[in-house]
């Protein structure tokens, strides 16, 4: 490094980098397009300002599932801590009001027939326990309560009510959040791009969608909607405006058998939102492609619904998807690795209105395709074969037992000559 900097000056290097930075163009990044569902299916949307509060207390239920995790558990083991302590704090009172922890009672009761409320409680901490043995069932044979006071027995059976009332609430909530219909849709998968592509000579939006698990999801349907910035003509700006547009299903009941992935398409025909948009426009459209899988789980019956959306960067125009089932051995297999691999095929940059109202885009297109095929394999095999004499050769001339050895013949005359075989 000190002879390097020995040789080459720091001022022209200084000036070289300087040249090179101002050659080079600055290429700002296009701003991210905000989504409205994002990947993973949650939705991107900040709710604030919210001033009646009050209204979700009022469905505490629903409130409490959808809280996070942690503040479920917080809540969960407060709720039992705080009943725990209440009655214990009732327990306290009522050996005090009854007497039972003066020092003096203790003596009476070996001396007479003094009863307490309860026995063996003669502090807050033997009344925090009993409290706990009391509400959750556990009887360690040292306290417990006598027919003494009718108070205590009032108390006993308001902390059991009060008891089971938390016990069904808590763990109901518990197992709601364990079993909720999202869980399930972690493992309903859909490509990570979307193409377009002609299809039966028509324009196709198209993605690919699959389960993971080997449980079905009955009765599933799929819809798009097309969520964009609009404009009416009054000079209303609609921030989000839905349009729902059909998906390309032969069955008429628009459910679909999802054993293995599929490959769902939208035709784009008159009454699609992307009949006037072309290649060059897709990238310039403000526009987000918003995809719903709705089903029953087919183990618990719940509905479950799994969402992603795409935007106008992941929609590549002119490529397919691969196929992924093959039938190995009589079994039909998926090549998830493959699931969303797209291949570039043949398809008329204009749009959809442009190509209906010019079938002959569409020939064309395809004549192009099949000559720059053909051309390619031209060239391919003219490759191949041009590697293959280089190969033979170089193998002759690095390889002396290859060559063809001289070999003399005598004729009668005496005279010799040679020749090759």
């Amino acid at each position: 490094m000190l002879a390097r900097k020995s040789i080459i000056p720091e001022e022209y290097v200084l000036a070289r980098i300087a040249a090179e930075n101002l050659r080079k163009p600055r290429i700002r990044d296009r701003p991210r397009k905000a989504r409205f569902i994002a990947k993973n299916g949650a939705c991107n949307l900040a709710h604030k300002n919210i001033r009646e509060q009050g209204r979700f207390l009022q469905d505490i239920f629903t409130t409490l599932v959808d809280l996070k995790w942690r503040h479920t558990l917080v809540i969960f083991t407060m709720s039992f801590l705080c009943s725990w302590l209440l009655f214990a704090m009732m327990w306290w009172l009522v050996a005090f009001a009854h007497g039972d922890m003066d020092p003096s009672t203790e003596s009476a009761a070996n001396s007479t027939k003094w009863t307490p409320c309860v026995t063996c409680v003669r502090s807050f901490t033997s009344a925090f326990l009993f409290s706990i043995e009391v509400q959750v069932t556990i009887g360690f044979g040292g306290r417990m309560m006598t027919e003494e006071c009718p108070l205590a027995i009032t108390v006993l059976i308001l902390q059991n009510i009060v008891g089971l009332i938390i016990n069904a609430v808590m763990l109901g909530c518990i197992f709601m959040k364990t079993a909720q219909a999202h869980r399930r849709a972690e493992t309903l998968i859909f490509s990570r791009q979307a193409v377009i592509a002609v299809r039966n000579g028509k324009l196709c939006f198209m993605f690919r969608v699959g389960d993971l698990r080997k449980s079905m999801i009955i009765s599933a349907s799929v819809r798009i909607q097309v969520v964009r910035k609009t404009t009416t003509p009054e000079g209303e700006v609609i921030p989000i405006h839905q349009v729902d547009i059909p998906v390309d299903n032969p069955i008429e009941s628009n459910n679909i058998f999802l054993v293995a992935p599929l490959i769902i398409c939208h035709v784009i025909d008159k009454q699609s939102p992307l009949y006037d948009i072309s290649a060059a426009d897709l990238a310039l459209q403000d526009l987000e492609l918003i995809v719903i899988l709705e089903g029953v789980v087919e183990t618990t019956g719940i509905t479950t619904q799994a969402r992603t959306s795409y935007i106008a960067e992941e929609i590549l125009w002119g490529h397919r998807f691969v196929p992924i089932v093959t039938e190995e051995e009589g079994v039909y297999a998926v090549d998830y690795s493959k699931f969303g691999n797209t291949v570039k095929v043949a398809a008329p940059r204009c749009s959809a209105r442009e190509l209906d109202e010019k079938p002959s885009i569409l020939i064309q297109t395809l004549q192009k395709s099949e000559l720059s095929h053909q051309n390619s394999l031209r060239k391919r095999n003219s490759m191949r074969r041009n590697n293959s004499i280089r190969r033979s050769n170089s193998m002759r001339r690095t390889n002396p037992s290859l060559i063809v050895p001289k070999v003399q013949f005598i004729t009668p005359e005496g005279s010799q000559s040679t020749s090759e075989t």
